[in-house]
């Protein structure tokens, strides 16, 4: 199956009544995103030049004056950590160029999953990240399925969370899928798991795990009922793949039938690739937060540009964002 794309359309009384210009820029971490958010925005990016010296020392100039802009910034911050550093020279060169407000539309914010002390001697990366954001510039934040929502809190500034249910759901009702059981491949999955089987009138299952080491995930218990029935698996993010193809493989061999999986930000590192196509997954829908490092048969991307731009047009007109937060 060849990797599709599917897009929110932008209503056509987009307003543009501002006094003070918009001006979306990208960083290098995920070009296409932001060209499709600009161009269902109705606008073309603007001009900015980033490049390397060549030590790797990162080099950040606008080509287009911003003196009382207000300035989306797009960039996800997957690895390597030289996204997170280019956002943060491209917020204080917006800020050193006398922009209105800049709000840091990113996609996919990595270091994520260090968002507390779970034990001795180790970092909280996350709350990092929100300080150094902030101490560069930033004014609001745009993001998407954050691996933990406390992250919001982090910030002394305004922080937009969508979710990509926006388009998987529009998406699995398109299919028509019957006998379908949505489940949550951990407990931190549950809330999400339920608002889309609320949404798509299915029932809900969990698989119970215990990760005995990082990227290690075992298969323990499925609580809920499988047999026989369609299951969507729901996670906000693949990385080596492991837990989703357990919990597939296990799902499987439970008695279920066909076996699909919603994962917003595909980082599918390692063996991921490898992972998915040899178990039990007919499908695992992503999105474009982050581009596929290589196209897979068995992975098929849909667009969230057309939720990005819905919400820059609502944040530029101080319309509510909120209508865009449903899970």
């Amino acid at each position: 199956m060849e990797g599709r794309t599917n897009g929110h359309d932008i209503p056509e009384n987009i307003s543009m009544s501002r006094s003070n210009p918009i001006s979306i820029f990208t960083g290098r971490s995920n070009p296409s995103l932001a060209r499709s958010i600009a161009e269902l925005y109705g606008q073309q990016l603007g001009q900015v030049e980033i490049r390397n010296f060549s030590d790797g020392e990162i080099y950040v100039h606008f080509e287009e004056s911003i003196r009382g802009s207000e300035v989306f910034l797009i960039q996800s911050t997957h690895p390597n950590a030289d996204n997170w550093f280019e956002l943060l020279l491209m917020l204080d060169a917006a800020k050193r160029a006398s922009a209105d407000t800049i709000t840091a539309v990113i996609p996919y914010f990595g270091y994520a999953r260090q968002e507390r002390k779970d034990q001795p001697r180790v970092s909280i990366a996350a709350k990092l990240m929100a300080n150094m954001l902030e101490t560069a510039g930033v004014e609001r934040v745009l993001t998407m399925d954050l691996h933990a929502s406390q992250i919001q809190g982090f910030f002394d500034v305004p922080v937009d969370h969508l979710y990509g249910s926006a388009v998987f759901i529009e998406h699995f009702r398109q299919m028509g899928l019957d006998n379908l059981v949505v489940v949550a491949p951990d407990v931190g999955g549950i809330k999400m798991a339920r608002a889309y089987a609320k949404r798509l009138n299915a029932d809900l299952a969990l698989i119970d795990k215990r990760r005995p080491a990082q990227n290690v995930a075992e298969v323990m218990h499925i609580i809920g009922d499988i047999e026989g029935k369609n299951v969507i698996l729901i996670d906000d993010m693949i990385d080596t793949a492991g837990t989703l193809t357990s919990a597939a493989n296990a799902l499987k061999k439970a008695g279920a039938l066909e076996i699909r999986a919603a994962c917003t930000h595909p980082l599918l590192s390692g063996p991921a690739y490898e992972r998915i196509e040899d178990s039990a997954l007919v499908e695992v829908l992503v999105t474009d937060t982050i581009p596929l490092v290589r196209p897979s048969a068995k992975i098929s991307v849909l667009s969230v540009a057309g939720v990005f731009a819905q919400a820059i047009d609502r944040i530029y007109t101080d319309k509510s964002v909120s209508t865009l937060f449903v899970p």
